[in-house]
């Protein structure tokens, strides 16, 4: 493998060349989140990665808590498309017009949440806090919460890799 010199500090145009040290990798300790962002009732989220706090441009990460036996509000995010990580607890998460659709997670899942739609994050565990790691595709804190009447016995769905099956 080569290593391409023109893009130490500089871009093909040989503009000044970039302050690595300020516009380079940043630790965001895991101490310092910052919880003004936007919320939806049942849950707290906190900023890691933001444009604001990191310089990022294109996506968001945050974390994200559900005290035990507590469920959040229906919401979605608009266009931004979400991939939420379980490090503890358990997740269930509802989804669609009526939250009619249903999904357990559990630590070392993935959860992968779609444009526009409609879901709630439930916390399937009784005494455990869920601790998640939140990624959004974008900047804006785009929370939309919804006034939905779930249905009463939702339908489970079992992911099936589209790749490989």
């Amino acid at each position: 493998m080569t290593h391409d010199h023109r893009h130490e500090g500089h871009d093909d145009h040989d503009h000044a060349p970039v302050d690595w040290r300020e516009n380079g990798v940043k630790v965001i300790p895991g101490n310092s989140l910052d919880p003004n962002t936007a919320q939806t009732p049942g849950m707290n989220r906190a900023a890691a990665i933001s444009k604001a706090r990191a310089g990022a441009e294109k996506i968001w990460a945050g974390t994200v808590t559900i005290h035990a036996n507590a469920k959040t509000g229906a919401h979605h995010h608009g266009d931004l498309e979400s991939i939420i990580y379980v490090v503890k607890g358990k997740a269930r998460m509802r989804w669609g017009e009526s939250l009619e659709y249903v999904a357990e997670a559990g630590p070392g899942d993935f959860i992968y949440v779609p444009p526009y739609v409609p879901h709630q994050e439930i916390n399937a565990s009784r005494d455990e806090t869920l601790e998640c790691v939140l990624v959004r595709s974008g900047q804006e804190p785009v929370v939309v919460n919804l006034d939905i009447e779930p249905v009463e016995a939702p339908e489970e769905v079992l992911w099936i890799d589209p790749i490989h099956r």
